[in-house]
């Protein structure tokens, strides 16, 4: 089980990352359309910005583990560099967690992003604990790299700092960061004052925080809309420190606010599909449901209002 010293070259160069939870495209029949994900996969690397498949914004839960695996497979054989992706595997279910995280971890991956068992609520720190415990043993590997994911909104199980300080404890240089989506710079700000440091990266949950996060020693965002807005986010990431930042900053915060006033993952499909020029971008799986076309077509004048593109994708969604 011996370190790759690649990919501890690349975790180390953390400060002002950006990764997308890339979104999932579907074909008629539901399936998961592999050639325009990796497509999409390409053109956010082209952009600058990291590779969160399988997130909250990818409908990750509803997608098999299977299937994760073979759009996992597909991407490393599209020529995708596997430090570039950082593949969310957290599951329920302890076992589908392992296998996901082995098979990220075998690939290359620059780490693994992964929520808490989430069904259940109300546990305890211990079990939590024992959850995430049972997964980095199982899969017994000390290239793993194990990104925690705090979204207490949608699961409602949040990971204390206690947890995350007893967690670092036990397996050092394998946890080795957190994704914070909970909407409360307050808390963002308490682990990077905890916990922020060369061995350990913490990213805001959406580019509203980037310039913050980045300022009080953070690592920088994993975020929904830098799905359809890669180029300007990868860009204040990269030179945060520049006169402007507070500028591009609050440009950020306005299209953020557009994308928010709809249902985020059927509203950047909608942006995505009239971009491209790909209807089929527009299909969510259930129990979501896309824009209605007047709402689509709404959100599309206002996009084209502000002067807003989604230069080059039209080409990689066509291949």
């Amino acid at each position: 089980m011996g370190g790759d010293p690649h990919k501890e070259n690349v975790m180390s160069q953390t400060r002002g990352d950006v990764w997308s939870p890339v979104i999932t495209p579907f074909g008629a029949d539901l399936a998961a359309d592999i050639r325009r994900f990796v497509a999409h996969c390409q053109w956010l690397v082209s952009h600058r910005v990291g590779l969160a498949v399988f997130g909250t914004n990818s409908e990750a839960n509803s997608l098999t583990v299977g299937e994760k695996q073979q759009l996992l497979g597909a991407l490393v054989e599209g020529g995708v560099d596997p430090a570039r992706l950082m593949p969310g595997t957290g599951q329920c279910a302890i076992g589908d967690s392992v296998a996901l995280t082995r098979e990220a971890v075998a690939a290359g991956c620059a780490g693994v992003l992964m929520l808490p068992p989430f069904y259940y609520k109300g546990v305890s720190d211990e079990g939590l604990f024992r959850f995430y415990s049972e997964v980095i043993e199982r899969v017994g590997d000390s290239r793993l790299r194990l990104y925690l994911y705090h979204i207490p909104p949608v699961a409602q199980v949040p990971l204390s700092l206690e947890l995350i300080e007893r967690l670092r404890d036990a397996f050092p240089g394998t946890i080795a960061g957190i994704k914070d989506s909970g909407g409360d710079w307050s808390h963002t700000q308490a682990l990077i004052d905890s916990f922020a440091g060369d061995d350990f990266a913490v990213y805001a949950g959406s580019e509203r925080f980037l310039l913050d996060t980045l300022r009080a020693g953070g690592a920088g965002c994993i975020s929904a809309t830098a799905n359809v807005n890669p180029g300007a986010i990868a860009g204040l990431a990269a030179s945060w420190q520049v006169e402007d930042a507070d500028d591009r900053q609050q440009a950020l915060n306005v299209l953020r606010d557009l994308f928010e006033r709809y249902p985020l993952i059927p509203a950047m499909k909608a942006a995505t599909a009239h971009f491209s020029g790909v209807a089929d971008w527009r299909r969510v799986r259930p129990p979501l449901v896309e824009l209605d076309d007047e709402r689509a077509a709404t959100l599309v004048s206002s996009l084209e209002e502000m002067g807003f593109r989604m230069e080059g994708l039209g080409a990689a969604s066509h291949g």
